[in-house]
């Protein structure tokens, strides 16, 4: 019997030990599971619009020039491809290019 006494005090130790071992682990993971807030995020309260971002004027100028350089490769692109297609460029139609078919006038039943 005293043997078996003796590996039951080991196992009960052993357990304890196991025991804190496990514990400590799920404090780590709930650490790392709910990282602490930054001071940016715990100021700002819920709800509460997030600051308005501006543009500079360099960098609109930049924007533009972007802009204005991508529709003119466009255009090249287009010009060319029309020119190897042997296809006339289009144009922009108005209103007073488009002829309409003379109609006679129509006479309203409401008017008397």
């Amino acid at each position: 019997m005293n043997d078996i006494s003796k590996a039951i005090s080991q196992l009960e130790r052993r357990r304890e030990k196991i025991d804190r071992a496990i514990a400590a682990l799920r404090d780590v993971e709930r650490e790392v599971e709910a990282p602490v807030p930054t001071v940016s995020t715990s100021k700002r309260q819920r709800g509460s619009k997030p600051a308005e971002r501006t543009l500079t004027p360099e960098g609109r100028r930049r924007i533009a020039e972007a802009t204005r350089k991508r529709w003119a490769a466009k255009r090249a692109a287009d010009e060319a491809l029309q020119k190897k297609a042997g296809t006339p460029a289009k144009r922009a139609s108005t209103r007073k290019a488009r002829k309409r078919p003379k109609t006679a006038k129509s006479v309203s039943p409401m008017t008397d």
